[in-house]
Formats: C-alpha cells, structure tokens, sequence
C-alpha cells in the first residue's frame, strides 16, 4: 500500500520530479491554484524565471493572461468533481513571446489521505499548427472559388457553343433551300442534322449534374427521346428504345458515344424503314462489365443485304463512326441482311499475358 506523503515537501519534491520530464510546458498547482512545480520548458517557452513563477497565483503570472473567468470555472470543476479539462483554447499577446495560442489541460493527482489538492496543468502551443490550419482553409476557399468561377466560365462557354451551333445548322438549312441541285441539298440537310446532332449531345452534356463523370443511362435516354422527337414524329410506327444495365463515363467518352449514337439512330430512322410500316424499331443497348463496355444499335428494318459489296465504299456516316469507335479504343462489328442492320461496338481491356513458365 502507498504511503500518504508526510508533508507538503514530499509533495513539491515529487511534483517537481515528474514535470521536469515531460516535454510539454507543465505548471502544478495546489488547491488554491497557486504554483508549487514549474516544468523546464515552461521556462524556457515563456521566457520567465523561477521567481516570475514559483509560489504565485495562476491568475498573477506574466501580464494577467490566465486570469480568464471560463478557465477558472473549468479548474474549479477539476477539483471539485475530479472532471478533466481538455484543449481550453487561449490566444493572447503574452509578455516576451508575442501573440501565441494555447491549449490547456488540467488533471487533478489523487493521494490515498486525501489530504492534498494538486492539479497538473500542462500547456500546448498550437500557434504553427493554427497558422497551417488557417492557411489550408483560405486555399480550400481560393479553390472553392476558382471551381464557381470555373463552373460559370464552362456554363458561358457551353452556352455560347450552343448558340454558334444553333447559328450554323440555320445557314445549313437556309443554303439546303436555295440550291437547286438535290445531291447537294441533300449532302447540306446531312451537315444540318449532324450539326443538331452535336448540339444534342452538348445540350444533354450540359444538363448533368456532373461534368467529371456522366451516367449512361439517363443520358442516352435523353438524347434518343429528343432523336425520335424530332424524326419520328406521329405519323412513322416506328420505336426507339434505350437498354442500358448502368455505369458511367468521362465527359470525353460519354461526348464521343452520344455522337456515335446519334449517328447510327439517324442512318437507320432515315434508311432502314422506307415504307415506315408497322413494327419498326431501332434499340440502342450500352452493357458495362467493369472497365469493357459494348454498345449496340440494331434495328429490324431492310437491312444492307451485300455488305461486304458496300464495304469498299465507305459513307461519311460510317466513316465518323468508325473514327470516334478508334479514339474509344473500341472494335466495331457490323452485321447486315433481311433482318436489320446491327453495329457493335466493343471496348475490352487486354490483360497482358504471363509468361509461361517450363
């Protein structure tokens, strides 16, 4: 069993022992909150001697910066209900060492005669630590702004493509009605629709809520209802539909499928249903396996029954497809005959090889 301490010297002596091997600047206080240790560092951090310090008040050292009525309710709590007192902030312009900031922690040393009060009240100098914090916080700002700044730049920017689109596609159509040869008026109605195509993609782009990763799904959807809202029309019983089991791409690759898709759509609303009779459909299908991707577009109309016949003369549609599916990494199939027209296009990760050992 330990022995109570005999008298308040045993006390000091061991107090005294214990602060100065810790790092931390330390003060031990006796139940009048008057100093009976002073750690080492807490001369040295704040610059005092034993005499500014030793036998004298909390309240009474350096300029009076301790004397804080929320600290001395705090310590009174330690003593009296053997709580503990955490990370008790001060900033102050203290004598010496100028404006620093502080965190306090006060923990009352219990003896087996309860004849003692003694409370250990260690200092924390978090001034460095506050500056970085402070620091961080205004680059975190800066950031938040140039990100708002960046994001009404982007939306004026969009903003502005859109209308220049739109301005294109009107002196495509307005140039298509003046000519009097009909290749040309259609080879201008082409460039028209694929303008309006772009347009689409950059108008169902700027609609999501998200500019680093857009989700599939709803994305397509959007663009193919505004395809058959502007080819279809009431009068042709022909269906669009979207099949998309999820996932997301990168604003460059959803740019690049969204005009493979439109492209595709277009070349079968207008090629494969010539007599627009009852049962046609177009399908546009995106399935997502981890990183391998394929998207199809098939439709059941005539079809291109001599496939290979027409293989050496390559349309400027299948041309722009086979382009974009090249940037995507992507290998495109073409199947052709009575049944419709099918292209897939399939991007799959290539896992190197091990070598083979003998």
């Amino acid at each position: 069993m330990i022995e109570p301490f005999k008298n308040i010297e045993d006390t000091r002596t061991l107090a005294q022992a214990i602060v100065d091997t810790v790092r931390e600047p330390m003060l031990v206080l006796d139940g009048d909150l008057r100093v009976v240790a002073v750690s080492r560092s807490y001369y040295l951090t704040f610059r005092v001697h034993a005499q500014d310090v030793l036998g004298r008040p909390l309240y009474a050292l350096g300029d009076g910066q301790w004397r804080i009525p929320a600290l001395g309710v705090l310590l009174q709590k330690v003593i009296l209900e053997r709580a503990a007192m955490d990370a008790f902030e001060v900033e102050h312009e203290f004598p010496r060492i100028g404006r620093r900031i502080m965190l306090l922690n006060a923990r009352k040393v219990f003896y087996p005669d309860h004849a003692h009060t003694t409370l250990l009240l260690a200092f924390e100098d978090v001034t460095e630590r506050r500056a970085i914090e402070r620091e961080k916080a205004e680059l975190l700002r800066q950031a938040e702004d140039l990100l708002r700044q960046k994001d009404v730049l982007l939306q004026e920017l969009e903003h502005r493509v859109a209308n220049s689109l739109q301005m294109i596609a009107s002196i495509l159509m307005l140039k298509a009605r003046t000519v009097n040869s009909e290749e040309t008026r259609q080879h201008l109605q082409d460039a028209h629709q694929r303008v309006m195509a772009v347009a689409a993609v950059q108008e169902h782009l700027h609609a999501s809520e998200r500019h680093d990763q857009i989700e599939i799904g709803p994305y397509l959807s959007r663009l193919c209802e505004s395809l058959a809202a502007s080819m279809i029309g009431e009068g042709r019983p022909i269906s669009l539909k979207v099949l998309v089991s999820g996932g997301t791409a990168v604003y460059a690759t959803a740019v690049s499928l969204g005009l493979i898709v439109t492209e595709l759509v277009i070349n079968a609303l207008k090629h494969a249903f010539p007599q627009d009779g009852p049962g046609g459909q177009v399908v546009v299908s995106y399935q997502i396996d981890g990183s391998d991707w394929t998207l199809v577009v098939s439709d059941n109309g005539i079809g291109k029954p001599d496939v290979a016949a027409s293989a050496a003369k390559v349309g400027l549609g299948t041309a722009i497809v086979k382009a974009l599916a090249q940037q995507l990494d992507a290998k495109v199939d073409i199947a052709s005959g009575p049944g419709g027209v099918t292209v897939s296009l399939t991007h799959a990760t290539v896992t190197p090889q091990l070598p083979q050992t003998a």
